[in-house]
């Protein structure tokens, strides 16, 4: 089967990079707008904002993501998908693990790690549980997707804000 461009609809390919740059800085945009109150969510799931730094260019970044709650902070699965490589995100937090997540007005100073191959087992039921289609997206690629849990870096008092903990189940 060939192709040239990405159709509409078609859950097998992701769309075009310069599309998801686009849609991603619109999409951030639009939420610091409007104060944070609206564009929370991307497909109907909850997405936390976060500013990481750029391993090439050092730059702040903000982007939404689905994230995953756990503890005091948060899982981050770099599955794009379930697209043959990882997002460009994933080089950033390798490289530069210290990042910004703002959910829903709370604010939080979080580290972030790979999951050693034994965690993984006990995180992707986690994962699967809050997100269904990231069995789909592990089925649907050839590489390990990697998840990132990300940590208070310092535990005295991270996160601004109020609200549930980030770790309370929506209810």
């Amino acid at each position: 089967m060939s192709g040239t461009g990405t159709r509409a609809g078609d859950p097998g390919r992701p769309p075009p990079p310069w599309l998801v740059k686009a849609m991603t800085r619109a999409h951030v945009a639009l939420h610091r707008l409007t104060g944070g109150r609206l564009f929370n969510t991307l497909a109907g799931r909850d997405v936390c904002f976060v500013t990481m730094t750029g391993a090439k260019t050092g730059r702040k970044i903000t982007v939404p993501l689905m994230h995953v709650p756990y503890g005091e902070g948060v899982l981050l699965v770099a599955s794009q998908g379930g697209a043959p490589r990882n997002p460009v995100w994933y080089r950033n937090l390798v490289v530069h693990p210290d990042i910004e997540v703002e959910h829903r007005g709370r604010r939080m100073k979080l580290r972030a790690r790979l999951a050693r191959p034994q965690e993984k087992a006990t995180l992707w039921p986690i994962c699967d549980r809050y997100y269904p289609p990231y069995a789909d997206y592990r089925r649907r690629t050839e590489r390990d997707i990697p998840i990132f849990v990300c940590e208070p870096r310092d535990h005295g008092g991270t996160s601004t804000g109020s609200g549930r903990s980030a770790a309370s189940p929506a209810s």
